[in-house]
């Protein structure tokens, strides 16, 4: 197997995530016939570093890539795995609206002063790219409104869009034979806010969404992929924090200490997070 690649199941494939320059998880499903890939990467670099991986395992016969969400890291390495892209309807038009952008660093300054780009895409882009930035936008060959299924021979993967907070074009995919559940960023907060945030309902309604699929690994974009009991801990905090921030509204003091009273402990770092998230979003 190539050095970085990790095998999550009998069928599916990754590359781990990489926080220096925010590259998050790659992966492969593969069937008896043909193998989808999850996530394009966040650069040409990204994107060959993972097919190159992928062929020192002999992994080919490709049947596309699948966004999960249009956000940089996802997106900008489409071009460079040159395959069939798929992706929610609303992930091509927010790509449509980036292709007329220009990437230097006086242009990525100029959104972040304005809002339109976010100080931490823009330090990774820069990072990640270099001086030179060749950066290429490819839009999506198909696109779909609610669901896509597609079998790649012995191995079904229903692609759904979901939305949520972070992105409203998230999707996820679920691989039914491996009980693998591929989250992207949906459950991150929101990124283009002056301040992250979380709302009640949308965090409801992606709990529901996910909690349709009977899986045993949860991967998250941006972190190690998680058994089932370590990600219901999770859900069950969110859905918690969804509860107490109703309650208390704005009154962070309140909540954070009815919140420890129920885990019986002091919060950790992520816990405050969240909470200032979901005060955020009220």
């Amino acid at each position: 197997m190539g050095k970085n690649l990790k095998q999550l199941t009998n069928r599916i494939y990754y590359l781990p995530s990489d926080p220096k320059t925010d590259r998050p998880i790659l992966s492969a499903i593969c069937g008896a016939d043909q193998t989808l890939i999850v996530d394009a990467g966040n650069s040409d670099k990204h994107a060959k570093l993972f097919l190159n991986e992928l062929n020192q395992c002999q992994i080919t016969n490709y049947h596309s890539v699948v966004l999960t969400h249009w956000h940089w890291d996802h997106s900008f390495g489409t071009n460079q795995m040159n395959m069939l892209a798929i992706a929610h309807e609303k992930t091509k038009m927010q790509l449509e609206k980036i292709m007329e952008y220009e990437w230097s660093d006086d242009a990525l300054d100029d959104r972040v002063e304005k809002g339109l780009e976010s100080r931490f895409c823009s330090e990774m882009i820069k990072k990640e790219f270099g001086i030179d930035r060749n950066i290429t936008i490819t839009l999506p060959n198909i696109t779909f409104k609610e669901q896509i299924d597609i079998d790649l021979g012995g191995v079904r993967c229903v692609i759904k869009h979901v939305g949520g907070d972070h992105s409203d074009d998230s999707s996820l995919i679920f691989v039914e034979e491996e009980k693998v559940l591929f989250l992207g960023d949906c459950l991150y907060p929101s990124l283009y806010t002056q301040q992250p945030q979380y709302k009640i309902d949308n965090v409801r309604h992606l709990l529901e969404n996910i909690e349709m699929f009977d899986a045993e690994i949860y991967v998250l974009s941006h972190e190690p992929p998680l058994a089932k009991d370590d990600f219901m801990g999770y859900i069950s905090l969110l859905k918690l924090i969804c509860d107490l921030t109703e309650k208390h509204q704005r009154n962070h003091m309140n909540l954070v200490n009815e919140l420890s009273t129920q885990i019986n402990r002091k919060l950790s770092q992520l816990e405050e997070e969240i909470v200032y998230c979901f005060i955020n979003g009220l």
